[in-house]
């Protein structure tokens, strides 16, 4: 790190997206509704038959409140609700079914949540098995779902890979005793070690572990503890995330004590040895928040400059089409973004009168669709080529950005990127900013300055 880097710090660890999509989820409309999901949907049904296709189905149950969570999530301890969810979920699958017709060839499903191994081994067979008759899972597809390592043990592992589960992702977040206590999120390290172990006899392509810096009671030393033990354990991915305390929105996150958290100078420690400890084990650093061994599907993407953005962070998938089932969960289909109604009452009453239940989205404009493909390229591949934009959008890169060119010649003059005639290039300390460099391009950011809705970047 550069001896300019504390200087860096403290001009851009400013609150920005993410960008799992541009525009932004806070962008979504309640204009948007299900009618206009279903012409999308026609759309997609008279358009190439051989569009890939992404699932996501969110399962919001969890048994204990983490604080920091910011996730849509109901925390509760009777699991007979699931069985419920379930048929509302399938309500959902031939609703979408009547629209596309059942068969469509998925090649990527993710479980997320809360927690879907809240669901037990038969509800979890009943919804795999609801995901199927409506689509076709295709051989080799990317199957994963995220695991609470206090929810399953070998032979729930076990069961999973028999359902067609091939990438697993457990949420370890710190293995810190004193963090976990603040966080309200106990699990030893041992537990998680063991079931990595159990995972890989099993044979998962692919074990992920998400960390998180920033939490209350973390300090670069017990968080260089559990670097070291993730080291360890060497999952094929890493995703570390910063932690955004936004308790006026997320109201779990009241019960932190904010004179516990760490600072900014103690959270850019954290992420520079998170870098350091990880690359000198070997692993790639995908970007943003993404770390994954040579061989892994995802690093291999990045080299291959096949990387992909979604909803649900760095993706091997091709950009494509996305089905999302569930309360709160968001979709997208052609050039349209779509989310459903975040509670289950809403969620359950559309369902109940035979609708979809989507309550708002986007349909994206030709300005809309050319700024996604700059952000994405920024944040995946760390670079723009003009003539590529150029030749997809049919339009001049520097006068249609002019406006953006100049602002990112300041990000140039701070060693952010590097611009010439041919493009736009990230350095290696912009990786620590792409989300800076990225927002420079996002319309609705520069017209509105109210970014405290947003985390921050470190």
């Amino acid at each position: 790190m550069n001896t300019a880097f504390p200087d860096l710090l403290r001009r851009f660890d400013i609150p920005g997206p993410r960008y799992t999509s541009y525009p932004t989820a806070d962008r979504f409309v309640e204009a948007f509704t299900e009618a206009d999901s279903i012409q999308a949907l026609a759309q997609r049904k008279a358009g190439p038959a051989a569009l890939p296709l992404s699932l996501y189905v969110h399962i919001p149950f969890c048994e204990s409140l983490c604080y920091y969570c910011a996730c849509n999530k109901i925390i509760t301890k009777h699991h007979n609700r699931a069985a419920g969810y379930l048929q509302y979920l399938s309500r959902e699958v031939d609703l979408y079914t009547a629209q596309l017709g059942t068969g469509q060839k998925v090649t990527q499903l993710h479980l997320g949540g809360g927690t879907p191994t809240f669901l037990s081994n038969d509800e979890l067979k009943e919804l795999m098995a609801m995901l199927r008759r409506g689509f076709a899972l295709a051989a080799g597809s990317e199957c994963s779902i995220e695991i609470d390592p206090r929810t399953v043990d070998g032979a729930r592992l076990a069961m999973l890979a028999e359902l067609g589960f091939n990438r697993i992702s457990f949420g370890v977040q710190d293995f810190d005793p004193e963090v976990q206590k603040a966080v309200h999120r106990i699990q030893p390290a041992e537990q998680v070690s063991a079931l990595m172990a159990q995972a890989r006899s099993i044979g998962f392509e692919s074990i992920n572990v998400d960390l998180i810096y920033g939490l209350p009671r973390q300090t670069p030393e017990s968080f260089a503890r559990t670097l070291a033990q993730v080291q360890q354990l060497r999952p094929d991915r890493i995703a570390l995330y910063a932690y955004a305390h936004l308790p006026e929105r997320f109201k779990p996150q009241r019960r932190i004590v904010s004179a516990e958290l760490p600072g900014g100078a103690a959270k850019v420690a954290m992420l520079s040895q998170s870098l350091s400890a990880f690359l000198s084990a070997g692993y790639v650093y995908v970007g943003m928040d993404h770390f994954a061994l040579p061989n892994d599907a995802l690093a291999v993407a990045k080299r291959q400059g096949r990387l992909h953005r979604n909803f649900q962070g760095y993706s091997t998938q091709p950009d494509c089409d996305l089905i999302a089932l569930g309360v709160s969960a968001i979709g997208r289909i052609g050039a349209t973004y779509s989310q459903n109604a975040k509670t289950m009452e809403e969620y359950c009453d559309h369902l109940d009168q035979g609708r979809l239940p989507v309550v708002r989205g986007l349909a994206l404009s030709r300005d809309d669709l050319a700024r996604r493909a700059v952000i994405m390229a920024l944040m995946c591949q760390g670079q723009v080529l003009f003539e590529s934009i150029e030749l997809a959008w049919l339009l001049d890169f520097r006068s249609y950005f002019a406006a953006e060119l100049k602002q990112l010649s300041e990000l140039a003059d701070a060693g952010l990127v590097l611009l010439d005639e041919s493009g736009i290039q990230v350095t290696a300390s912009g990786w620590f900013f792409v989300r800076a460099v990225a927002m420079v391009f996002d319309r609705y950011l520069q017209a509105d300055r109210n970014r405290a809705k947003f985390s921050r970047i470190i």
